[in-house]
């Protein structure tokens, strides 16, 4: 079950991709796509990866950051970020406290879940029916 919408966004820090130290509060004030999915290199999670880097430029152009989210390691989401060379931040949830707060877990994987939230940290829509072709663009239409 997801987080109702109109509620506040759990707040985290993590690491991305990169190591870099990441919080939600780094955000505020713009829009944030938080898109979690099972592991990297995966089917169904490349080709939602790739729906967004395909799609980033419309993101950016709103001012949209988009950030993926799953348990996988650090040295897993480099990887895969430069095999398919994906534009955006991923970041690390090994120990699954971001996939617990977001109401996504899987049972030792994030469920494929997709939260937009505003510029003051409020959730304004969370998509659980993902079509991971088109999901970047399914949620660019759905923002108008």
């Amino acid at each position: 079950m997801a987080l109702a919408v109109g509620s506040v966004a759990p707040a985290f820090t993590t690491i991305d991709d990169e190591g870099n130290t990441v919080s939600l509060s780094d955000f505020k004030g713009k829009v944030v796509v938080l898109y979690f999915y099972p592991k990297d290199d995966t089917p169904g999670c490349t080709k939602e990866a790739q729906s967004f880097r395909d799609n980033y430029e419309q993101y950016q152009d709103k001012d949209i950051v988009v950030l993926g989210v799953s348990m996988d390691d650090q040295a897993s989401h480099k990887k895969f970020k430069e095999k398919y060379g994906l534009p955006f931040q991923l970041l690390v949830d090994k120990d699954g406290s971001l996939t617990k707060a977001y109401d996504v877990d899987g049972g030792g994987y994030s469920k494929r879940v997709t939260y937009i939230i505003d510029g003051e940290g409020k959730i304004s829509s969370a998509d659980q029916q993902v079509n991971t072709g088109t999901h970047a663009q399914d949620i660019l239409e759905s923002m108008g």
